[in-house]
């Protein structure tokens, strides 16, 4: 008798787009953390609906200078971003442009 086989999942390439809320990264830290905490809730979400792991996800650097571009107390209060989930595991977080 054959031995019975395991449906072995295969991790493909993912891509999705997300509206990530920023809201709350307005009144829970203090007021010099508030963009630094908006990085951690990208990557906090990003790690909870892609299936992954916070040390493989790699944040764009125009993301970055999105949420700073106004400084560190006044971040976005929403952003809009790409993420793809590469066979690797890697999950790369790029800002989508306005259309």
């Amino acid at each position: 008798m054959p031995a019975k086989s395991t449906p072995s999942r295969r991790i493909e390439e993912l891509e999705r787009e997300y509206v990530i809320p920023l809201r709350a990264s307005m009144h829970q830290p203090s007021r010099r953390r508030r963009a630094g905490h908006a990085l951690e809730t990208v990557r906090r979400f990003v790690v909870r609906h892609m299936k992954g792991k916070p040390e493989d996800v790699w944040i764009d650097p125009r993301l970055n200078e999105h949420i700073w571009e106004r400084g560190i107390q006044h971040v976005p209060p929403q952003v809009r971003v790409k993420a793809i989930r590469f066979e690797d595991g890697l999950i790369e977080v790029d800002l989508l442009e306005a259309e």
